[in-house]
């Protein structure tokens, strides 16, 4: 899940002066789940300062880099994400328009708030102070020669304990993994080091407090990072270097792999909602799935995958990104773009079509076949999935994930699919991502039993 950024709003002239400074509020609509954005605009001498929140996403207070008011036009900019909104006024006072995200274009009305959100009720998340050690520290990618921030949480009175790295799932996250105002990773890493295991987690390349730039990496450079913050750990005495494993989410549960396919120091792995079937597969599944929970018609949802597959299948057989950018868009516009978006033209929707394939992050885990380091894995496996997960469905996964490993002549695989849990491993009734914020729990208690049960099992 993406941290989102930055706007552009546009007002007729009797919005002037001060009356643009206040709280403006709105969704979007992006791959099936709601985002509410909320833009804080005040005056500062004669300049305008603002910032934005994703309360989903738990994330407030974010810097604008340039707010600016002309000609009845406000333009607020942050060039490092390459966001921008444009709106209009309407006659009701809202403000109408859109919001741009790196080609990709959502509509986006704003309309004046007054208050602010309500705290959100995060029963698991843990209260200082903690009855571990916890230490702030940064660790050195060679590779990538950047240095990443990160927690890591020791057992006290604990010697040679064993460890684990954390790895989230896809898009720019910080190390608690915040997601719609949830911290799976730092519920995850309170309760493992509660129960004797050491846990390292640490900002995504070029998020928080990390170096580096997210938006032009792929799962393998983020491998590179993830197996950095690996040989830190082996170099703390109070861990036992024979007991050091990877936890990964989503993605992150099919970077691990790839990891210890070529790391043998690797002594295990949980994949949690991993990946074992190649990318093109899970986005053609997830998108029906996520479209029948919110209620798209069959037929709708058809003739969407159909597109869908016909442009990942140009993504596969296409290597040059100057001749994958010509052929998509050939592609896109030979469509029925008749059903486009209200106030998004068909050359914007071709164009955010075509930028998203083109993304090396996303090209790269639509090519991108998990099984080929599964084959390769000799450690112990736990692999988990939720029932009602509609990101990665479960018993597909699970069942390439089984058929590979033991195709590798790895023997030390345990499965296990929860009942009622959603891809963050939330209790939850239909699985939908718009549940997501709604839920009060972070992860099932069983689940992080489950983990540190196993973990702690293992041989030394």
């Amino acid at each position: 899940m993406r941290t989102l950024l930055f706007t552009l709003l546009i007002t007729p002239a009797f919005l002037i002066g001060q009356e643009i400074e206040g709280r403006w509020q709105g969704s979007i609509n992006t791959g099936g789940i709601k985002l509410k954005l909320v833009f804080k605009i005040k005056h500062s001498g004669d300049s305008l300062l603002s910032v934005m929140d994703s309360p989903d996403q738990g994330v407030r207070g974010i810097p604008v880099n340039s707010t600016i008011f002309q000609n009845d036009t406000l333009r607020i900019d942050m060039t490092g994400f390459t966001i921008n909104y444009t709106g209009v006024i309407d006659s009701a006072g809202s403000i109408v328009g859109q919001f741009n995200q790196s080609g990709q274009v959502f509509p986006l009305t704003l309309e004046r708030s007054i208050g602010e959100e309500k705290e959100l009720k995060r029963p698991q998340e843990p209260k200082k102070p903690y009855p571990y050690f916890e230490e702030q520290l940064k660790f050195t990618n060679p590779v990538a020669q950047i240095k990443l921030a990160g927690t890591l949480t020791i057992p006290k009175d604990k010697v040679s304990c064993p460890a684990v790295v954390l790895i989230s799932g896809s898009g720019a996250q910080n190390r608690d993994e915040e997601i719609l105002g949830h911290k799976p990773f730092l519920v995850l890493a309170d309760h493992l080091t509660r129960n004797g295991i050491a846990v390292l987690r640490y900002d995504d390349r070029g998020t928080a407090e990390s170096e580096g730039d997210f938006s032009t990496g792929t799962a393998f450079d983020f491998s590179t990072d993830a197996e950095a913050a690996f040989n830190y750990l082996r170099s703390r005495k109070e861990v036992n270097g024979n007991r050091i494993g990877l936890i990964g989410h989503s993605e992150g549960g099919m970077i691990a792999p790839m990891i210890a396919a070529r790391n043998n120091n690797v002594n295990f792995l949980v994949l949690l909602a991993g990946t074992g079937v190649r990318g093109d597969q899970i986005i053609l599944k997830q998108s029906v799935l996520i479209g029948q929970a919110n209620g798209i018609p069959r037929e709708e949802l058809l003739k969407g995958r159909e597109i869908n597959k016909g442009a990942f299948d140009l993504v596969l057989d296409t290597l040059n990104n100057d001749s994958l950018e010509q052929v998509l868009t050939r592609y896109f516009y030979a469509q029925d773009n008749s059903d486009t978006v209200e106030g998004i033209t068909v050359e914007q929707m071709v164009n955010k079509n075509v930028q998203t394939l083109i993304n090396p992050q996303i090209k790269y885990f639509i090519r991108y076949d998990p099984r080929s380091a599964l084959t390769k894995v000799r450690c112990p496996i736990l692999a988990l999935n939720g029932e009602r997960d509609l990101q990665v469905e479960p018993q597909e996964n699970i069942g390439a994930i089984q058929k590979a490993v033991k195709e590798g002549g790895n023997t030390q695989l345990t499965t296990k699919i929860f009942p009622r849990l959603n891809h963050l491993f939330q209790e939850c009734k239909t699985g939908s991502i718009n549940e997501y914020g709604v839920i009060e729990q972070t992860i099932s208690p069983d689940v992080l039993q489950e983990i540190s049960k196993w973990v702690n099992s293992l041989e030394n």
